[in-house]
């Protein structure tokens, strides 16, 4: 498992999302998700959304996944800051 993988899977669940996935060791990965499905949701909520596109995933390949998930406008809302690798 990869960020990749996990980029795709979150955003094949969640049409219209963008993700940003990273985490080098394969099993712990940070992710940051905009989404307009968002809208009106808390936090928990939110995450909810996102775990469940990942599925079994989660717990398993995925051991854990640390999330910020954002509405577009949120998103939009945002100071501009380089892209970190």
């Amino acid at each position: 498992m990869d960020a990749a993988d996990i980029r795709a899977l979150i955003q094949n669940g969640l049409p219209g999302a963008q993700a940003d996935v990273s985490g080098a060791d394969g099993v712990h990965f940070e992710a940051t998700v905009v989404a307009a499905q968002f809208a009106g949701k808390l936090p928990l909520a939110r995450h909810r959304l996102v775990y469940a596109t990942l599925g079994e995933l989660m717990g398993g390949a995925i051991h854990a996944l640390a999330l910020k998930t954002l509405t577009p406008e949120e998103a939009a809302a945002l100071p501009s800051s380089p892209k970190q690798g």
